[in-house]
Formats: C-alpha cells, sequence, structure tokens
C-alpha cells in the first residue's frame, strides 16, 4: 500500500477524484500542462517491463529544473503521494520505468539534458540525469577534446547518471563507474538542495575533482535507495589513448575456463590490464548475432546441443570468450600483449589480438568476399570488431542489446539497432546479477549450481561474468523467454526466482536487483537493513520518494 492509497482509504470515489485532480493541477502549475501526463496511452508505455512485472502509475511528469524537482517534492509531499524519479527510464533487466509499485507519479528527468560544463583541463563533466552516452560522446568529439566516456552496452539513448546511480559498470578502465564520480546534487524529501563533498562550501574549488570532502561522505547513501532525487553529477572522463587492441580469449571445454580465469587475475591485480574484461559462455556470444532459430527447431526449449553446436561452429566461437582491450602507448601495449601471452601459456585459451590494422585488412578481405558464407562470417566478425573499437573509444553501439531479443518472436525489430527498446518491443529479459571472488573456482561453482535450474526449467542459460575491479566478478545470469507465450513467461518467474533464491543463499549476493526482489534482501531482518530503514525515516519521514525502491520491509 502507498502513501496515497493510505490518505484516500474511506473516502468516497468522489472525494478522490477531486484529490487527484487537485494533485494533477498543482504538479502542472509547476512544470507546465504539457509536461504532466495520465492518459491511458503514456501510463500503459510507462508501464511496460522486460520483468513482466508491470505497475501502473498515477502520472508522469518531466521537470527541466532541480528548482522545478523541489517544488514537485513539496507538492507531493502536501498530498501524501508518492514519487518514482526515473533518469531515461532505459534500466533493461532490471524493470525498466515501472515504479516499485502502482500509484507512484513517475518524475522522468530526461528533459533535464544539459551538459553544465566540460573542465578541458582536469578532464571531468559536470551533467543532468538526462545526459545520454550518445549526447555526451557527441559533446567530446564536436569540441575536439581529448578524452573519451565510458560506455556500457545498453545503447547510446541510455543514461549515464542512471546507470551510475545504480551502480552499473561499463568496458574501459573507467568502468567501475561510481569510482569516477565527484560531487553530487540532490534534492531531498523537504524540497531542500544537498551538494555533497565539498559542493556545499560556496566557491569550493575541488568539488568535481576530490570526491569525499570533508565531513561523512554522503554519495552513496543516494546510490541503489530512495533518500533523494541526483539531479545533477560530476564525472571523470578518460583521456584519450595512443593505442588500443582488443583481444579476445576463447577455450574449447567449459571447464578449461577456470585456469584462464586465474591466469588472467594477476594481470588485472597488477595493471596490466586495467579494462574491464568480460567473460561470456558460447550462447551469450552468440545471441549477440542470432535470435533463437525456430524456423529450425520450432518450440523446442533449450536449444538442441546439436543446433547449439551447429551455431557456435558457424559463429566460430568456443565454450567460453574472454574480451577485453588494452590502453595505452604502443610501447605500453605492445608490454601487455606479451604479458598476456605468457600469462595464458599454461592454458587452454586461444588468443586473438585484434588491432585497427587488421580490422581494415579484414574489411578488405570481407568485401572481396562478397556475398558467399566465408565473406558474411567475415563481414559479422568486422562489423563486432569495429562495434567494439567504438565502444572501447567511448562512441556508444546499441548492437550489444541484441542479446535481449533471444526469443522475442519476429527477432530483431527492423532498423536494429537504431532505437532499440527491449521493453517497447516486447522482449522478456529477466537479470541475476551476483558477485564473485575472482577466483575461476567460484565462476565454475556457481555456473554448475544454476545450470540444473535453466534445465528444469527449459530455458537456455546465457551468462556473462565481468572483471569489475581487481578483486571480484560482476555476474549477470539471463533469463531471455517470450513474453507472448503465458505458460514461458510463468517458467520464466519461477526460474528466476530459483535462481535468485539459490545465488543468495550460497552467498553469491547480486549487487543488483529489479524491483520483483528489492522485498526480498532483508531475509534475516539484518542490522544493515534496520540502518537503512532509520536513514530513510530521517530524510523522507512520509516516505514520499520510491517507496520500496532497495527498501525491504521489516519481517
Amino acid at each position: 500500500m502507498t502513501v496515497t492509497d493510505e490518505h484516500e482509504q474511506g473516502l468516497p470515489a468522489a472525494a478522490r477524484t477531486e484529490r487527484r485532480a487537485l494533485l494533477l493541477r498543482e504538479l502542472r502549475d509547476v512544470v507546465g500542462f504539457e509536461q504532466v501526463r495520465d492518459d491511458d496511452i503514456t501510463i500503459e508505455r510507462y508501464s511496460r517491463s522486460t520483468s513482466s512485472r508491470s505497475t501502473r502509475a498515477l502520472a508522469v511528469v518531466t521537470p527541466g529544473s532541480a528548482e522545478q524537482v523541489a517544488e514537485l517534492v513539496k507538492v507531493a509531499r502536501r498530498h501524501q503521494t508518492p514519487l518514482y524519479p526515473i533518469s531515461t527510464g532505459k534500466n533493461w533487466g532490471y524493470s525498466d520505468a515501472c515504479p516499485v509499485t502502482d500509484g507512484q507519479v513517475i518524475v522522468e528527468l530526461s528533459r533535464m539534458n544539459r551538459i553544465i560544463t566540460v573542465d578541458p583541463t582536469l578532464a571531468y563533466a559536470v551533467i543532468e540525469p538526462g545526459v545520454t552516452q550518445q549526447q555526451l560522446s557527441d559533446y567530446l568529439i564536436e569540441h575536439k577534446l581529448d578524452f573519451w566516456i565510458d560506455c556500457t552496452g545498453a545503447g547510446p539513448d541510455t543514461s549515464f547518471m542512471g546507470n551510475i546511480l545504480e551502480r552499473g559498470f561499463g568496458h574501459s578502465p573507467y568502468g567501475n563507474r561510481l569510482q569516477h564520480v565527484a560531487g553530487m546534487q540532490v534534492v531531498l524529501a523537504s524540497g531542500e538542495v544537498l551538494n555533497t563533498g565539498f559542493g556545499h562550501y560556496p566557491n569550493a574549488k575541488a568539488t568535481h575533482l576530490f570526491p569525499y570532502g570533508v565531513g561523512p561522505f554522503l554519495d552513496g547513501l543516494f546510490t541503489q535507495s530512495n533518500f533523494g532525487i541526483v539531479t545533477r553529477i560530476g564525472i571523470w572522463l578518460m583521456p584519450k589513448a595512443e593505442c588500443i587492441n582488443h583481444f579476445f580469449c576463447t577455450v574449447d571445454r567449459h571447464e578449461e575456463i577456470g585456469p584462464v580465469v586465474d591466469a588472467l587475475r594477476p594481470l588485472r591485480m597488477n595493471g596490466t590490464l586495467r579494462s574491464i574484461l568480460h567473460i561470456g559462455n558460447d550462447l551469450r556470444v552468440i545471441s549477440g548475432g542470432a535470435v533463437y532459430p525456430r524456423e529450425r527447431v520450432g518450440d523446442a526449449m533449450p536449444l538442441p546441443e546439436g543446433v547449439r553446436a551447429a551455431m557456435r561452429e558457424g559463429a566460430g566461437v568456443g565454450a567460453w570468450t574472454v574480451s577485453g582491450a588494452i590502453y595505452g602507448s604502443e610501447r605500453q601495449v605492445a608490454a601487455a600483449r606479451h604479458a598476456l601471452k605468457q600469462a595464458l601459456k599454461g592454458t587452454a585459451a586461444k588468443t586473438t589480438i585484434l588491432t585497427e590494422g587488421k580490422l581494415r585488412m579484414g574489411a578488405m578481405l570481407a568485401k572481396l568476399l562478397g556475398a558467399s558464407a566465408a565473406g558474411k562470417r567475415l563481414r559479422a566478425k568486422v562489423d563486432l570488431g569495429e562495434s567494439l573499437f567504438a565502444m572501447n573509444r567511448g562512441v556508444p553501439n546499441g548492437r550489444f542489446l541484441a542479446g535481449a531479443y533471444w526469443r522475442r518472436r519476429g527477432g530483431l525489430p527492423s532498423g536494429f539497432p537504431r532505437q532499440a527498446n527491449p521493453a517497447q518491443d516486447n522482449c522478456g529479459l529477466l537479470w541475476v546479477s551476483p558477485i564473485l571472488p575472482l577466483r575461476g573456482a567460484d565462476l565454475l561453482a556457481l555456473h554448475r549450481m544454476v545450470e540444473p535450474l535453466f534445465k528444469k526449467y527449459c530455458f537456455d542459460l546465457f551468462v556473462t561474468f565481468s572483471m569489475i575491479n581487481e578483486r571480484s566478478l560482476g555476474g549477470v545470469i539471463t533469463v531471455a523467454y517470450d513474453k507472448e507465450d503465458e505458460e514461458e513467461v510463468a517458467r520464466a518467474k519461477a526460474c528466476y526466482q530459483a535462481v535468485f533464491d539459490l545465488c543468495m543463499a550460497a552467498g553469491y549476493v547480486p549487487y543488483r536487483v529489479g524491483n520483483q526482489s528489492m522485498a526480498q534482501l532483508d531475509p534475516n531482518s539484518d542490522v544493515f537493513w534496520a540502518a537503512v530503514r532509520q536513514i530513510k525515516a530521517a530524510l523522507d519521514p512520509d516516505g514520499i520518494i520510491s517507496p520500496g525502491r532497495y527498501a525491504p520491509p521489516r519481517l
């Protein structure tokens, strides 16, 4: 039950209608008539979710400034109506734009899309929530600045800030994104505006350079929480590298990936490999360039082993593929390449180093081979390489969203990846995202645990493990399903829940969850979540901001 429900309980229908009309009128007084929508088409669009767990908002409000956000909070508090802030609403696989419960007013911050400043000397930007990966990348290119952004594979139209506040990660040496943030502006539930770090001191010179300020370090409180609405953030930009190589390591047999992980760990820890490395199983790689072959197997699930083997051979991938980039000067990159090959000598990995020269030669050869089977295979590999090199340089690309469409009827939409939107395109996608120690044994152990569940519920097991820092792996275990098949939807939800429960019980706790799992984060009624509830009560006593978001109830 939301605060709105509690506030309106027992009121006649006419009185409830009048209250809501008054609320909408006051919201429009703040942002303008056109920026408050409560029509059925809008509400239905925002209720679409890859998780098949839709909630219906009361209205959608699109403010244009932090000042308007502060006024909206005051209106909501007067009316005891909850607000659910989103940046652009593209939180794929983790509930998309849906509030945790029905009846919340979505505050979409996409109109707040100003790049406030970019410092050309100290390499940082100050941005608003609506700034997308594409927008910031284009800005740096257009102004001929010698910096790159870190990209995720979520697509060019996704919010930079939204991903950071979910503690998401990308691909580059700056891929652990929250570690490269300094200085937030936050609207509190009181309507007051908080500046973190040194930002609350007039004329502070290092607000966006030294994240901690003086006194308690508050920034983390506003990530994965419902304590305030972040309206501005400072992010550090990555200096351009003189040279980039991309590498792939493949193994033919499943169990061979463990020693490869252990061989790469020292290179990650000593700084030889600074980018985030991604380790995907065969289906995760295949799904980046193909959809479920219904024309060959009909409704058979999971993918028959013979077909899977044929698709793996056609794509030229092994049981597992490690993908990563090497950055630096020509000499540094050459030294890192040598160290990589030496480290992997005792493993079964086959290593391929991709340079821009090789990519150009591949493109020329693919053109010569034309429409032949070999030409098409080579062209697909060149396209992948070009996308990777672009992303390594901070140019986002939507092609890596292809995996979300694996079970979608009709496959990839026309024009993909332009404006790809898995929620609007009716894709079924659920992610369980456990954190593991950076050890090959843990990767294999977790895979051994979850594989029988995917077989039980008849789904293909897609999994990626990313070296998000020097000591841990971030797993993304994907349940991709057909949203048009009610029985398959039910199985997908059951599979997700079984995998989630198993990971929690085994100590591989997710670093990020969708709305469907937020109430399950405190199974033991521990002190941590009790402290979270105390902070919420102090900052937002009326529970106005995102009730239920990363806020498991007391058992």
